[in-house]
């Protein structure tokens, strides 16, 4: 048994391929973190992958060639900053940093980067003298070889999308609504949305309305789990806000790496009585142990996108592939890619915003 990627059963965000006359002068480029991702986003387009030559030199450095022609043209390029079977997550940056140059030296009209998740992101500030603000930084390094405009998908602080300089803009696209509509089609018992901290309730209400909007209205609770820590990954105590008795609970964060406090969380709701307990986190980075975690965790389904390649551990152990859900995001980078070629806002409509 292996993980399957999903997606909903009816369209909420995506309004079918392009056509030609909306793509022209327009090309799609993928990079090597994520191809799968690439080619799929690429279908529900309706375009073809331009073509370039990605590859190492034998000491280990990027080798970039252009096949297709890009003067004058307008660049998108798909590239997630994350660890894969192709290298490390160093590796995606630079070569995402190489291609980006590669194509403003070409002529390209402008280069827009679509990162479905941007890496470093979770080093947004200084905790403590000595260290440096990597997410800035990998910022500054993006605007310094002529990126035109950023797309990401649930930046871990939106607070990031100002570490680019005004003539660079950066789009923070929420995942959250394609998985309430997710979970809208599921049949619920008295559904609660969950924060697992403070600092994700906004994220949590703006899930819920979605989820009330699409079915659930005047049905949906919302809790929080407050949290004591003695250092950064060591909690002390966790305690909870909010009635989740009979409920089915959704633990709702922006990612899970080594899911200690998502499985930390669900055992406490299934303790104070929730019927079941799913989660959803944008990005699933997984790490170990990660997946050691989810097996023996109570939760019933850990449901995340796909922004980073799935490690082979889920592809293959049949509880894992039971327990944990891809939901694909090809469709809505597919039409945010569609808005962006044809001049059209991504946030014209707050009921269905990207």
């Amino acid at each position: 048994m292996t993980t399957s990627t999903q997606i909903t059963k009816r369209w909420h965000f995506y309004s079918g391929k392009s056509s030609p006359a909306e793509l022209k002068g327009c090309l799609v480029f993928a990079g090597t973190s994520y191809p799968e991702l690439c080619k799929e986003t690429a279908g529900y387009l309706g375009a073809d992958l331009a073509k370039i030559k990605l590859g190492r030199f034998k000491d280990g450095e990027k080798s970039i060639e252009l096949i297709d022609e890009v003067e004058s043209k307008r660049v998108f390029i798909i590239q997630p900053i994350c660890r894969s079977n192709s290298g490390s997550i160093n590796d995606a940056l630079v070569e995402l940093l190489l291609m980006i140059s590669c194509m403003r030296r070409a002529a390209a009209k402008s280069v827009t980067a679509i990162i479905p998740y941007f890496g470093y992101a979770r080093q947004d500030k200084k905790l403590v003298s000595g260290v440096p603000i990597s997410a800035s930084d990998v910022a500054h390094l993006l605007a310094s070889v002529g990126v035109t405009r950023v797309v990401c998908i649930d930046l871990h602080c939106g607070q990031i999308q100002g570490f680019f300089p005004p003539h660079v803009p950066c789009d923070n696209i929420s995942a959250g609504s394609i998985g309430a509509a997710f979970f809208a089609e599921m049949d619920l018992v008295n559904p609660v949305v969950v924060s697992p901290d403070a600092g994700g309730v906004s994220r949590a209400k703006e899930f819920r309305s979605t989820l009330e909007a699409m079915g659930h209205q005047g049905k949906t609770g919302l809790a929080m789990i407050v949290k004591q820590r003695r250092a950064a990954s060591d909690i002390e105590r966790m305690d909870l806000v909010g009635s989740v008795e009979g409920s089915d609970c959704i633990i709702v964060d922006d990612m899970t790496d080594t899911s200690g406090t998502l499985c930390l969380a669900a055992e406490m709701l299934t303790k104070h009585g929730a019927k079941r307990v799913f989660a959803f986190c944008t990005h699933g980075v997984l790490s170990p142990p990660a997946d050691e975690r989810i097996r023996s965790s109570t939760l019933e389904q850990l449901v995340i996108a796909n922004t980073v390649p799935l490690p082979p551990v889920f592809q293959t152990d049949p509880i894992l592939a039971k327990k944990v859900v891809i939901l694909s995001l090809a469709p809505l980078i597919a039409e945010t890619v569609r808005r962006l070629a044809t001049c059209q806002p991504l946030h014209n409509n707050p009921k269905a915003r990207l």
